[in-house]
C-alpha cells in the first residue's frame, strides 16, 4: 500500500504555511538562540553518533550499552583532542593578540600591494588616488574593529562556552530516549491517522538526517580539498585552515567570505615578499567553491533536500533577515523538516477517505461507549 503517492504534490496554500512556520521558528530561535546552538549541536553530533550505535545494537548490544559506550569514546576523543590542542597551542612563544596583529598586517600589506598593482595597470586609477583612498580607508576600519568590536565579540564567545556544554548531554539523551520520544509521539494519533503520522515521523527524522550527514560529508571534502590546494601552494597550517574555512561555508556566502579573507591574510602574512602565493590562494579558495557548487554539494546535501533553487535562495536571504547570522545556518535545515511537515499534513487533512475513516472510528467509540446506556 503506498501511503503517500508520488504525483501528490503541495499546494501554493500548503507552501505559504510552510513558508510562514519556518519564518515563525526562525524568530522564535533567535530569542531563545542560547538553546538553540547547543540543541543544534546536540542533533548534529547524533547523526554522526547514531551509525556507529546502530551497528553496535546490530551486534547484539542493548541499546543502553550502546549509548554508553558510544558516548564514553567520544568524550574520550573530545578529551584527547582539547589537550592536544592546548599543548600544540602552548608551543608558540607569540600570543593571539600578536598573531592576530601580524595577519592583520599582512593582510593590509596584500591589500596596498594589490591596489599599487592596479594604479600601475590602469593610469585612471591612479589620477582618482585609488591606492590612498583604500588604504586609508581598510586602515581606520582595521583600528576601529580591532579596538571597538574585537572585544566584544571574544567577550560574546567566551559567554556562549557554558551553554555549548549542553550540546553533548542533549546528545547522550536523543541517542538514549530517540526512539521512546518518537513512541510516545505516535500514541497521541488517531487510529485512522495512524499510519501516514509514522511516515511522517520517519521522513522528518530522514530529512534532518540525510542533511545533517550531507553537511559532514561536505565539511570533510571541503577540509581535505583546501588543505591540499594550501599545502601544494607553501601556506602554513593548511589542515588547521581547511578546516575553519570549510566550517565558516555552514553560513552560506557570508562564512565563505570571511573564509577566503582569512586564508588570504595568512597567505600574505607567510610570504610578504611574493604577493602571487596569496593570489594562488584565492584560486584555491575560488575553485574549491565551484567544487562546492557543481560536484560536493550535488552529491552531499543536493540529495538530502528537495527544495527548488529558487526557494532555496529566496529562504537563505529571509532567514539572514529575520534571525541574523544564526538564521542563515539553520534555515535550510529548518525549511527542510517543516517542508515534510507541512506536505504530510496538507495531504492528511485533504484526503477523503482518511477523514472519513477518522469520523467512522468516532462514531463507532461512540456508539460502543454507549451501547449499555440504551433503554
Amino acid at each position: 500500500m503506498n501511503l503517500l503517492p508520488t504525483q501528490q504534490r503541495a499546494g501554493p496554500v500548503v507552501w505559504s504555511g510552510i513558508i510562514a512556520a519556518t519564518c515563525v521558528l526562525l524568530f522564535l530561535l533567535q530569542q531563545m538562540l542560547f538553546l538553540a546552538i547547543p540543541f543544534l549541536l546536540g542533533i548534529v553530533l547524533y547523526y554522526i553518533l547514531q551509525p556507529p550505535m546502530q551497528r553496535l545494537i546490530r551486534m547484539g548490544v542493548s541499546h543502553n550499552a550502546a549509548t554508553l559506550i558510544v558516548g564514553s569514546v567520544f568524550l574520550l576523543l573530545l578529551v584527547a583532542a582539547c589537550l592536544v590542542f592546548i599543548y600544540w597551542d602552548a608551543g608558540p612563544s607569540d600570543s593571539w593578540q600578536d598573531m592576530l596583529g601580524k595577519y592583520l598586517s599582512g593582510g593590509l600589506e596584500f591589500v596596498r600591494h594589490t591596489m599599487l598593482s592596479l594604479e600601475q595597470q590602469f593610469p585612471i586609477l591612479k589620477q582618482i588616488k585609488l591606492a590612498r583612498t583604500v588604504n586609508s580607508r581598510v586602515s581606520a576600519f582595521t583600528g576601529t574593529f580591532v579596538q571597538k568590536h574585537l572585544t566584544d565579540i571574544l567577550v560574546s564567545v567566551a559567554a556562549w562556552l557554558p551553554s555549548l556544554l549542553l550540546a553533548p548531554f542533549l546528545t547522550f539523551f536523543f541517542l538514549r530516549d530517540g526512539l521512546r520520544f518518537k513512541k510516545f509521539l505516535a500514541r497521541a494519533v488517531p487510529n485512522a491517522f495512524f499510519e501516514r503520522t509514522l511516515y511522517l515521523l520517519h521522513e522528518v527524522d530522514q530529512t534532518a538526517h540525510r542533511y545533517f550527514q550531507g553537511l559532514i560529508k561536505l565539511t570533510v571534502l571541503d577540509t581535505a580539498v583546501l588543505a591540499f590546494g594550501l599545502w601544494a601552494i607553501g601556506v602554513s597550517s593548511p589542515l588547521v585552515l581547511g578546516l575553519i574555512a570549510a566550517m565558516l561555508a555552514w553560513v552560506p556566502y557570508v562564512g565563505s567570505i570571511v573564509g577566503c579573507v582569512l586564508v588570504v591574510m595568512v597567505a600574505s602574512t607567510d610570504a610578504p615578499a611574493d604577493p602571487s602565493v596569496a593570489y594562488m590562494a584565492i584560486g584555491v579558495f575560488i575553485t574549491v567553491r565551484l567544487l562546492d557548487d557543481f560536484v560536493f554539494m550535488p552529491l552531499t546535501l543536493g540529495r538530502s533536500l528537495h527544495i527548488h533553487p529558487l526557494i532555496t535562495v529566496l529562504m537563505i536571504f529571509i532567514g539572514g533577515s529575520v534571525a541574523g547570522v544564526a538564521g542563515l545556518m539553520l534555515v535550510l535545515p529548518l525549511l527542510g523538516v517543516v517542508m515534510v511537515i507541512g506536505e504530510t499534513l496538507g495531504r492528511l487533512i485533504t484526503d477523503p477517505r482518511l477523514r472519513a475513516r477518522h469520523r467512522n472510528a468516532m462514531e463507532l467509540r461512540a456508539r460502543q461507549a454507549s451501547a449499555d446506556l440504551v433503554l
